[in-house]
């Protein structure tokens, strides 16, 4: 018996010291500073993409200015190898067609700076988010103005070919005056590569597509798409770290969608809807954003006209949301948010404020603390990491 309890201990120590390892390599690994881009719109005083340097040790910022002058580079992508940023533009009228287009940008780490490699037509009007497969081969473009997709093969230089993929959503909506028609809101790429998924704000859909990153090739999968409650309007996705579990915001509605996922076949099997006002908010109020947390624990959603940061809780068992709080931006429309590499700070990024207010989040409760740092940037839209050399 005793020599049984003995071996326990051992193992407890042995377990303890484990985790402490991976946790001092985690740390190492998020260690040293970081350059933060913004991507904004450009019909008032903004001109493009603009950058700050990071310290997430000490939380300090330190404002690099215009980067890249291009117009409304409203959501950005990182390359897997962090040597280039993709950009699209919003704009609805490309060298006299209509559509938008997407930017190809060679990202310097030491000064933040960004060079133009390329700029192709997205395929269609008001290209609104873009997102890369993991291996950065294949570039995915959500055109919401024309509601379609298309695919972009990434050369070994970083620049973009002409489209190989492209499909026109199509399908009745639910609120004629306010869905309109199909709207292509933001691709997410599954975490093994062979699924890219499209929440269409106007069909009400998550449209699910097989993925051949190496050949920048899209294939509907069946089945072809997961319906929300009609009028919901989805808008982004959000994969949890364990793969097991999908978070969808819907725009209309201000509710967050939970999904069980099935790599293999694609499957998505809702869960539960949530609202992300809480219950006490009767205004105007539309959703953009929605992130989970690194540690997989908490699920973050940002609400327009409330102009607040809606935190839940995860269930560790169903992934089921229970609402933790919910924070004042300090601003103006917080259309998008980021938290930081290393998850201890949450970046509101508050469009018709020119502001960008930061917390500290405590890793323990989800809740959000104000730093009093705030950063003047016009017209904010998406904020995204690199680390800097």
């Amino acid at each position: 018996m005793a020599q049984a309890s003995a071996f326990l201990s051992y193992m407890i120590i042995s377990l303890r010291c484990v985790a402490a390892f991976i946790l001092l390599m985690t740390q190492a690994a998020f260690a040293g500073d970081y350059l933060l881009y913004v991507g904004t719109y450009t019909n008032q005083r903004s001109k493009g993409i603009y950058a700050w340097r990071f310290d997430p040790a000490s939380g300090q910022l330190k404002a690099l200015g215009l980067v890249a002058e291009t117009p409304s580079p409203s959501f950005l992508a990182i390359h897997p190898d962090r040597r280039f940023l993709y950009a699209v533009n919003e704009i609805s009228n490309y060298q006299g067609q209509r559509a938008g287009s997407v930017s190809a940008f060679a990202i310097d780490r030491k000064s933040g700076k960004l060079t133009l490699l390329n700029t192709v037509s997205s395929g269609g009007p008001g290209p609104c988010h873009l997102a890369l497969d993991r291996r950065g081969k294949c570039l995915i473009v959500a055109n919401y103005g024309g509601g379609s997709v298309a695919a972009f093969p990434v050369g070994s230089d970083g620049r973009l070919r002409e489209a190989t993929s492209f499909f026109q959503h199509s399908g009745k909506v639910a609120l004629a005056e306010r869905q309109g028609g199909p709207h292509a809101h933001s691709v997410l790429v599954s975490p093994d590569g062979g699924f890219a998924f499209v929440a269409d704000l106007g069909l009400d859909q998550v449209v699910i597509y097989r993925l051949i990153a190496a050949k920048a090739q899209l294939t509907p999968n069946t089945p072809l798409f997961v319906t929300v409650t009609p009028g919901s309007g989805p808008r982004h996705l959000a994969f949890h770290p364990n793969g097991r579990l999908v978070y969808l915001i819907n725009e209309i509605k201000s509710t967050i969608t939970t999904f069980s996922y099935v790599g293999a076949t694609a499957v998505l099997r809702e869960l539960q809807t949530v609202s992300t006002l809480l219950g006490d908010f009767h205004g105007t109020n539309n959703t953009a954003e929605i992130v989970v947390h690194p540690s997989g624990k908490f699920v973050f959603g940002s609400n327009r006209g409330d102009d607040s940061i809606a935190v839940f809780a995860v269930d560790p068992t169903s992934g089921e949301l229970t609402p933790v709080e919910r924070v004042s931006t300090q601003g103006k429309v917080p259309r998008n948010f980021a938290i930081d590499p290393t998850g201890s700070y949450l970046f509101a990024a508050n469009q018709n404020s020119d502001t960008i207010v930061v917390f500290r989040i405590d890793k323990s409760t989800g809740r959000l603390t104000p730093t009093n740092q705030v950063l003047d940037a016009p017209s904010p839209v998406c904020i995204t990491f690199v680390p800097a050399k």
